[in-house]
């Protein structure tokens, strides 16, 4: 099953889908449509997974590309599947290629999809704390420039991921973000303990509106909470799991 945001359903010649985990054959802790090629999954059901998440969006298994994701700024630019090589190392991947779908792997961790229709660029990244405070997101977009997409048209949606309520942390962390700016003392809300929470998701939803794109759509499920629809690393480490499943979110231009 995929969820969709209203604003990439409403361009032209773009096929996008925030994948849930029902629908795969995955099982155990990785029930079901577990995506995630660096996962202890049976690597059969993992191909079998991504195969059904392909066709959903309408390409070939082997024209669904994940990266090897390490929570930086890279971002490559994709013009055909992987080689005997690989995925490759990055966080972010653009492309002008119709039929390449550009697949982002989450487990509460925020999914970004970028589409210039009329440009005929698309983008994806992965968007945890440390990739969204170092500039993920902008180095994502500034690679869709480079391909001729215009900032003021690309239309962005945010996926499900782990939401405020969920995520509690240290005052180092918060304190991180506020060596780089005093005005992110917003995006931390105190818990009924009194610890902060940070709101990954408002985050970069305002780093996106800074860096020029004037449409984006959040959708608002959280990973952590919704056992049933989302896989959560840190739902594992709470359950002392030694390994989690991973969401697929996925973006191409239609041929």
């Amino acid at each position: 099953m995929k969820l969709s945001a209203a604003c990439l359903s409403a361009e032209p010649r773009i096929a996008h889908g925030f994948f849930t985990r029902r629908g795969g054959v995955s099982e155990g802790i990785y029930t079901s449509l577990n995506c995630g090629l660096g996962s202890q999954d049976n690597p059969d059901a993992v191909a079998e997974n991504r195969a059904r998440a392909a066709t959903q969006l309408g390409v070939l298994p082997e024209h669904l590309l994940t990266c090897y994701q390490f929570h930086s700024t890279e971002v490559l630019e994709v013009s055909g599947p992987w080689d005997s090589n690989g995925p490759r190392r990055a966080d972010g991947l653009v492309t002008t290629t119709p039929g390449l779908a550009l697949g982002i792997l989450t487990a509460d961790c925020l999914p970004v999809l970028l589409a210039d229709s009329q440009a005929g660029v698309v983008g994806a990244a992965h968007a945890g704390w440390k990739g969204a405070l170092g500039g993920v997101l902008e180095a994502t977009l500034s690679a869709m420039q480079r391909l001729g997409a215009e900032t003021d048209r690309i239309t962005a949606a945010t996926g499900p991921a782990i939401s405020v309520e969920s995520y509690e942390v240290g005052p180092e962390f918060r304190d991180r973000f506020l060596q780089d700016s005093a005005e992110y003392d917003r995006f931390f809300v105190p818990g009924s303990n009194g610890r902060p929470h940070f709101d990954l998701k408002g985050f970069a939803h305002a780093r996106l509106h800074a860096a020029g794109v004037r449409q984006v759509e959040m959708l608002p499920q959280d990973t952590c909470s919704a056992e049933d629809d989302f896989f959560s690393y840190r739902r594992a480490c709470h359950r002392g799991e030694q390994d989690y499943g991973r969401g697929l979110s996925a973006i191409c231009l239609e041929t």
